[in-house]
């Protein structure tokens, strides 16, 4: 049985749908309310169906604190040597601007939604009447959020980065009790950028399979070939960040999407989504008149009525309008029943 399609504003997402991709600004904006609305314009222009921001505070997120476990000291690390206060203080997108990010975007047909942090995130999420969440792998066992949003009824997109079977488990089952009808889960690779070897994506139709729910891809890896791999198998959305040009910086900058880039991946994702078609075997309709092209038998120099057919005057070749090359050693050593001439299909009434 198909499961039916899931709506999100007037979009709706399912195997029965080109994906749905979300193109993620984060914190690329770089504290500018003018740079956060032209990278809404360009996504909009790549036909990215969806522009998804975060909600959040450095309060709601962390402490003021640049010692210990507060210090990012990893040297991997692309935000090494800062504090996590002050990597949200950069990052975060100010919740004044919300509004008028979301109102661009709806004007120019997009779908924009948010990822809440906490629970008064949520609440002033409500009131700009968002169509749909989104969990980020950093909270997807942080249980009283999941419960918070799933009690809006809207549907929830969840990332699963770092999760186990068991953590997603407890998730889902939280999420489906507090409300939420509408899940999709997404396989993500916490990893900031990610590898290809550490992506994993055929954990997609399992994830599907063992929870029973629409499964996409939330992509860190660079390039679009990951994420048009993962339509192969069942990702109905894909979610990827995004950026005006990589080389102007910003906390996200380094493993986001350029314009060019995400157009591609529109277009790419797309055309997956349509190859992938159904179990056939046979021509198709549009392959049927190729069936003439065929390599069959053909006479290839005069003969005469009566005369043997041998390797030197029957020869397998294209068009296929004669018999097909499969009955050769059949047609050799019969006779012809009338003269033929060089380039005349063979055909069964030919020979005696």
């Amino acid at each position: 049985m198909t499961k039916a399609n899931i709506q999100v504003g007037h979009r709706q997402i399912g195997l029965g749908q080109p994906p749905f991709v979300i193109a993620e600004m984060s914190g690329n904006h770089n504290q500018s309310l003018e740079r956060a609305l032209e990278i809404v314009e360009a996504a909009a222009k790549t036909g990215a169906h969806a522009l998804k921001i975060q909600t959040y505070t450095p309060d709601t997120m962390t402490l003021d604190l640049d010692e210990r476990e507060f210090h990012i000291s990893d040297p991997k690390s692309l935000w090494s040597g800062t504090s996590l206060y002050k990597l949200y203080g950069e990052a975060y997108t100010p919740w004044e601007w919300h509004k008028p990010i979301f109102d661009r975007a709806r004007e120019l047909g997009m779908i924009p939604f948010s990822t809440p942090f906490d629970s008064t995130s949520v609440d002033f999420l409500e009131t700009l009447d968002v169509d749909v969440y989104k969990i980020a792998s950093f909270e997807n066992t942080d249980i009283p959020l999941i419960r918070k949003v799933a009690a809006t009824g809207k549907p929830m997109i969840i990332s699963t980065g770092m999760a186990t079977a068991a953590e997603i488990d407890e998730t889902v089952r939280a999420a489906r009790e507090a409300g939420c009808k509408n899940l999709i889960l997404l396989k993500c690779t916490s990893t900031y950028p990610a590898t290809p070897e550490n992506t994993n994506i055929l954990s997609i139709p399992h994830m599907r399979q063992l929870f029973d729910c629409e499964v996409g891809l939330s992509d860190h890896t660079m390039g679009i070939g990951v994420s048009v791999a993962s339509v192969a198998l069942g990702a109905t959305v894909i979610e990827k960040h995004f950026t005006l040009n990589r080389a102007d910086g910003g906390v996200d900058s380094t493993f986001s999407m350029e314009p060019a880039e995400m157009n591609q991946l529109v277009i790419e994702s797309a055309r997956a989504w349509q190859a992938l078609g159904k179990v056939s075997y046979g021509p198709t309709d549009a392959e049927k008149k190729s069936q003439q092209f065929r390599r069959s038998l053909y006479v290839t120099r005069d003969i005469e009525k009566g005369e043997i057919l041998t390797v030197d005057n029957v020869r397998a070749i294209r068009p296929g309008l004669g018999i097909p090359t499969k009955y050769t050693e059949i047609v050799l050593g019969m006779q012809v029943s009338k003269s033929v001439k060089r380039g005349t299909a063979l055909t069964w009434h030919l020979l005696k």
